[in-house]
């Protein structure tokens, strides 16, 4: 007999059970992990007859620019129902007229292209305990003035103004700049996440500045878990695999109505804060 669900609003009440779902799928997002993307997103959350969270979905917004769909999970005794597919209309409600961006995995992929949704790249997944890597020079913290300077790169980079998810990695993470004269040329945010730590957004004008950012971080913690979400054509594979961080999977970057980015940008996202966030 097919159990009771209903759709609901996700609140803090469901964080618990989303935690319990995610690490059936082996995530390894810590409550902590679950509740700011709560603290950026809409969402909703199937229930079951027994108040137990048996499916997930949440939409982050970017002012108009764009949304995201991330957390989307349906428990293995809800599958075959159609509840992925209901899962992803309630998210197609709360963007509007957003244009949508997802990180898919292999199981997700049918149901996304079914969805209208078009492949545009791949995200490595790299991690592990990072070995020795010695400390680069050209790179300091963030001061509290470089703020606004900070979110013009992210705009540059993503076409969209972030503001409200580097906000919210000041809350969490520790900022580090490289300087071009008296301006900011590139940034990155390390902040704790899953089993350690996670280095991401990286933005940059090149690979190289890039890998110098992740370095600075690296070089005070050696022997820590750490990972970093990087785009396939971003170049930093072979040297994340040197200082000791593994390619342990990854998703497929998907865009629904699929558009172009408009002109060349200096600046680049050379990692992710996260796959559900971006």
């Amino acid at each position: 007999m097919q159990k009771q669900i209903d759709i609901v609003t996700f609140g803090p009440e469901h964080l618990d059970g989303a935690v319990t779902l995610s690490r059936a799928e082996s995530w390894p997002h810590r409550p902590e992990d679950w509740a700011m993307v709560q603290q950026l997103s809409a969402g909703v959350a199937v229930v079951d007859d027994q108040g137990r969270v048996t499916g997930t979905t949440f939409m982050t917004p970017f002012g108009d620019d764009y949304a995201t769909i991330n957390m989307v999970i349906v428990d293995k005794s809800m599958r075959g129902l159609g509840m992925g597919r209901k899962l992803m209309e309630r998210a197609f409600e709360l963007a509007g007229q957003r244009p949508l961006r997802l990180i898919a995995t292999q199981e997700g992929l049918p149901l996304y292209e079914q969805l209208g949704f078009v492949a545009t790249g791949t995200i490595r997944q790299h991690q592990g305990h990072v070995q020795a890597v010695g400390r680069p020079e050209g790179v300091e913290d963030m001061q509290a003035g470089d703020v606004e300077a900070v979110k013009a790169l992210d705009r540059q980079a993503y076409a969209a103004d972030r503001s409200a998810l580097i906000d919210a990695l000041l809350e969490h993470g520790r900022f580090a700049v490289v300087r071009k004269g008296d301006t900011i040329d590139a940034w990155a945010v390390i902040r704790p996440f899953g089993r350690g730590e996670v280095i991401g957004p990286i933005i940059a004008p090149d690979v190289e500045t890039a890998r110098v950012l992740i370095a600075y971080f690296a070089s005070s913690r050696e022997g820590a878990f750490l990972r970093v979400d990087t785009g396939s054509e971003t170049g930093l594979a072979p040297w994340l695999s040197e200082i000791g961080l593994t390619h342990v999977g990854g998703g497929v970057t998907m865009r629904r109505p699929l558009t172009e980015d408009g002109g060349q940008l200096r600046h680049k996202a050379y990692a992710l804060a996260s796959q559900a966030l971006g």
